[in-house]
C-alpha cells in the first residue's frame, strides 16, 4: 500500500505501530499486521482507491458534525469550551448556542464561528473545513448538560452532551484515619452445607457476617455479569453476555419472596430426585454449571408463577418489580428477549450457541421474526426480567448487610473488559463493536505467547458517536450495590491490544487508542455520584506516565506482590508501596501461595503444553527457585518469621508459618487497601484459572476445599484475620 495512505489510515484510526513490551523492549508492528487490522476495521485494503474513499467518508463524518456529539471537560471556575467545525462557507454565519443544565436552567448566547480561536484547517474532497475554539465564561457544576447549536434562519440544528467532570474519583474520609483489608472471592467457588452446588448470594451474606466480625472492610467479587442461562457451561465471568445485568445462577431460591408459602415449589423440592440432584451438585469439587442451572431454572419458574398468582396480595413487591422493569428500559427488555429466544432456539438445535449462528431472521433484535417471538412469549420474557429483579434484590441485601455489619466498603465488584461475540450487548448494538477482531494482550509474563480473549473490542469512534452512553451505563450498573469497583485491564481506557481474526497468533496484533481523558472524566463523575472507590487493574504492559495519570484521577493502583520487583531482582518491600494502591499476594490468574512455592503452576503448564520447549520450562524453574529465596530473605529481614525458621529454600516446603507470614508481611505495607484470597487461608494448591487455556483446564469451576460452616470455625484462620486487622490499624 502507498506509504502516505497507510500513514493516514494508521493515524486516523489511532493504531500504534511501535511500543515497548512488558520487558521494556521496543517492538514494531509489521505492515501485514497493520493491514490486517485495518481490514478488520472495515477498510478494503486490497483496493487503494476504495480505501481512500472509505477514509474520506469517515473523515467527512467527523468534520461535518458542526459540534461533537459529546464533550468531556473538567470543572473550571472560568467556564468551559466549545469546538465548532464548519465548512468555510459557514465560518461567518450567525448561530445561537443554547445550554440546558442538568438542573433544567437554560442560557443562550449568539455565536459566530470566526470569533473563536482558529485551531485547525483541513481540506476534504475539495472543500475547506475550519475548527474554532470558543471559551464560554459560564461555570458549570459537575454533571451532564445539554447544548444545542442552531444556524440562524435555517433548520440546521445539532446537539451535544457536555459532561463536566470533578476530575477525581471518590475517596472516603475514613481512608485518612486507617488502612483497610478484605478478601477477594470467586462467588461460585463458595461451598456451604445449604447451597445447590454453587456459591450464592446467601452464602455471600454468611461470609460478610464472618469477615465483618474479624475486622474486614470489603469482599471482592469476581465479575457477576449476566452469562447464558441456556448454555450454562459457558461459565467464564470475563466473557459475559451483558455487563449491565447479573448472573442469575447466583440466586438463592430459598430466599425468594413467598418461598415458604409456595406450595408448588415446596412439593417440587420434596421430590427425591430433586433432593438427590441438589446433594450431588453440592458434593462436586468442581461446579457443574449445567446441573446447577437445571436445578434452579424449574424452581425459579415456580417462584415466578407464585409472584404472578399473588400480585394482588403483594402490592409492595409488585410495585417494586414494576419500578425495576421501567428503570431497566430497553437494555433489560433486550436481555430478557435474548435469554428467552436463546433457550427456545437451543432446545430445537444445540448448535445454536449464540446469535451469530442463529437463523438469519433472529440475528437482528428489531426484525419482524424477533418481535413476533417477543409478542408470543411475553410471559417468558417477563420471567427473565423477574429473575434479574430478584438478583438485584439479593445483591442489594448483601451490600446493606455489609454496611450494617460495619464494613467501610462492603462489596467490591469487578467490571470485565469486554463481552463475548455471542453476547446480548453485541446483538443489540452491533455497530459499536468490531467483530473481526478480538481484545487480547501481547506477550507478557502472564502469557508468554500473547493472549487472545475472544472479546470483540468497542470501536472508539462509535463509542464517541454514541455519546459514551454505553460506557456511562456500564459504570452505573456495576457501581450499584457496591463500595468499590475494580476496572479489569484499566489500560483499556487508553488502549487495547486488537488481534484480527485472521492473525496467526495473539502476538500479531497492535494497540488501538481510546479517548482516555474523556473516559477518565466520566469515571470520576460516576465514582463521585455513586460514592464508589475505583481500583484500576494496571498490570501487564503499562506505558510511561499512565500510572501517574490514573493516580491524578484518584484511581487506586493494583499491586501484586509477585510482580513488585526491584532492578536487582529482589522484592520491593510493601512498606514502600504507594499509599494510593490495593495490594494483593495473588490473583485469579496466578497460582495460590502453596501452588507458587511448590511450582504446581509450572507442572500444570507443562502438562497443558503452555511452554515453547524444555529450555523455557527449566529457565522458569530456576527463576522460581531464586524468587523463593528472595522472598524468604525478605521475610526474615522484616522479622516476619521466627529466628529459628530455615533460611534456605532448598528442600523447604511451604507450611502454615510461611504462608501466614507472607500475608502478614503484605498487611504491614504502606498501601491503603489489602486484598487476600480465601484459598490461601485454606492452604489450597489448585488454581481457579490458567491463562492461555480454554478447554485444556476446567477454568472458573474449582470450589473451595471446605464449606463455609467448617473453615469459619477454624481458630487458626480467625487468629490470622485478627492479626491482619491489627497490622492494618497500626
Amino acid at each position: 500500500m502507498d506509504a502516505v495512505l497507510l500513514a493516514e489510515l494508521i493515524a486516523f484510526n489511532g493504531i500504534e505501530t511501535t511500543f515497548n513490551d512488558a520487558w521494556g523492549q521496543p517492538c514494531q508492528v509489521s505492515e501485514p499486521d497493520q493491514l490486517a487490522l485495518l481490514s478488520a476495521m472495515g477498510y478494503p485494503v486490497q483496493d487503494e482507491a476504495a480505501c481512500r474513499q472509505e477514509l474520506l467518508q469517515r473523515q467527512l463524518d467527523y468534520w461535518q458534525q458542526l459540534i461533537a456529539p459529546v464533550s468531556v471537560q473538567q470543572q473550571d471556575e472560568l467556564g468551559w469550551q466549545l469546538e465548532v467545525m464548519v465548512p468555510l462557507a459557514l465560518a461567518n454565519t450567525d448561530f445561537t448556542l443554547t445550554l440546558t443544565t442538568e438542573q433544567g436552567a437554560t442560557q443562550q448566547w449568539p455565536l459566530l464561528p470566526v470569533d473563536g480561536e482558529l485551531t485547525q484547517v483541513v481540506v476534504l474532497d475539495g472543500e475547506e473545513y475550519q475548527q474554532y475554539l470558543h471559551h464560554i465564561a459560564y461555570p458549570l457544576t459537575a454533571g451532564y448538560h445539554q447544548l444545542e447549536l442552531r444556524c440562524s434562519g435555517t433548520d440546521l440544528l445539532v446537539n451535544q452532551q457536555l459532561i463536566i467532570s470533578p476530575g477525581h474519583c471518590y475517596q472516603p474520609a475514613e481512608f485518612s484515619q486507617r488502612k483497610q483489608w478484605g478478601s477477594a472471592i470467586q462467588l461460585y467457588a463458595l461451598r456451604s452445607e445449604r447451597n445447590w452446588g454453587i456459591g450464592d448470594f446467601s452464602d455471600l451474606q454468611a461470609l460478610i457476617r464472618y469477615l465483618a466480625k474479624q475486622g474486614a472492610d470489603f469482599i471482592g467479587l469476581n465479575p457477576i455479569h449476566a452469562l447464558y442461562p441456556a448454555l450454562a457451561d459457558n461459565a467464564s465471568p470475563y466473557s459475559p453476555s451483558s455487563r449491565r445485568w447479573l448472573n442469575i445462577i447466583y440466586l438463592d431460591v430459598t430466599a425468594t419472596p413467598g418461598f415458604n408459602d409456595n406450595a408448588a415449589l415446596q412439593a417440587h423440592l420434596k421430590q427425591p430426585a430433586v433432593q438427590q440432584a441438589i446433594v450431588a451438585a453440592r458434593q462436586q469439587d468442581w461446579v457443574d454449571y449445567p446441573a446447577v442451572m437445571a436445578l434452579k431454572l424449574p424452581a425459579l419458574k415456580l417462584c415466578y408463577q407464585w409472584f404472578i398468582d399473588n400480585k394482588a396480595a403483594q402490592p409492595e413487591l409488585a410495585a417494586a418489580f414494576d419500578a425495576f422493569k421501567a428503570a431497566g428500559g430497553n437494555s433489560l427488555a433486550q436481555l430478557a428477549l435474548y435469554d428467552a429466544l436463546h433457550a427456545w432456539l437451543y432446545q430445537q438445535d444445540s448448535q445454536y450457541w449464540g446469535w451469530p449462528n442463529w437463523p438469519e431472521q433472529y440475528r437482528d433484535p428489531d426484525s419482524d421474526a424477533v418481535q413476533q417471538f417477543a409478542a408470543e412469549h411475553a410471559a417468558e420474557l417477563d420471567f427473565y426480567i423477574y429473575l434479574q429483579f430478584l438478583a438485584q434484590q439479593q445483591l442489594s441485601e448483601a451490600q446493606q448487610l455489609a454496611t450494617a455489619q460495619g464494613m467501610l466498603l462492603g462489596l467490591y465488584r469487578d467490571l470485565a473488559v469486554g463481552v463475548s461475540e455471542a453476547s446480548t450487548e453485541i446483538w443489540g448494538n452491533p455497530e459499536l463493536y468490531c467483530r473481526d477482531a478480538s481484545v487480547g494482550a501481547p506477550p507478557d509474563p502472564l502469557g508468554p505467547t500473547g493472549q487472545n480473549w475472544g472479546l470483540p473490542p468497542m470501536k472508539p469512534f462509535q463509542l464517541y458517536q454514541q455519546g459514551y452512553q454505553p460506557f456511562i451505563e456500564l459504570l452505573r450498573a456495576n457501581m450499584q450495590h457496591a463500595g468499590a469497583l475494580r476496572i479489569d485491564h484499566v489500560m483499556a481506557l487508553l488502549r487495547l491490544w486488537w488481534v484480527p481474526k485472521t492473525a496467526a497468533n495473539a502476538g500479531s496484533g497492535a494497540y488501538v487508542y481510546y479517548p482516555i481523558m474523556d473516559l477518565l472524566g466520566i469515571l470520576a463523575l460516576e465514582s463521585q455520584r455513586q460514592q464508589v472507590v475505583v481500583i484500576g487493574e494496571d498490570l501487564g504492559t503499562v506505558p510511561e506516565g499512565i500510572r501517574e495519570l490514573l493516580q491524578q484521577f484518584g484511581i487506586y493502583s493494583y499491586r501484586v506482590f509477585f510482580f513488585e520487583t526491584a532492578p536487582d531482582g529482589g522484592y520491593i518491600s510493601p512498606a514502600h508501596y504507594p499509599l494510593q494502591a490495593m495490594a494483593t499476594l495473588s490473583t485469579h490468574d496466578l497460582p495460590t501461595l502453596i501452588g507458587f512455592w511448590h511450582c504446581e503452576d509450572l507442572k500444570l503448564g507443562q502438562q497443558l503444553g503452555l511452554y515453547r520447549d524444555e529450555g523455557q520450562l527449566q529457565q522458569l524453574y530456576q527463576q522460581r527457585h531464586a524468587n523463593k529465596q528472595r522472598i524468604l530473605d525478605s521475610l526474615h529481614g522484616h522479622g516476619r518469621l521466627p529466628a529459628d525458621y530455615p533460611r534456605s529454600v532448598d528442600q523447604l516446603a511451604m507450611d502454615r508459618t510461611l504462608n501466614f507470614a507472607m500475608q502478614q508481611h503484605l498487611a504491614a505495607g504502606a498501601q491503603q487497601l489489602l486484598c487476600l484470597q480465601i484459598e490461601d487461608w485454606l492452604e489450597m494448591t489448585q488454581p481457579v484459572n490458567v491463562p492461555g487455556t480454554s478447554n485444556e483446564y476446567p477454568n472458573w469451576r474449582r470450589k473451595l476445599s471446605q464449606p463455609l460452616e467448617q473453615w469459619t470455625q477454624e481458630p487458626h484462620i480467625a487468629a490470622l484475620l485478627q492479626q491482619l486487622t491489627a497490622l492494618r490499624r497500626q
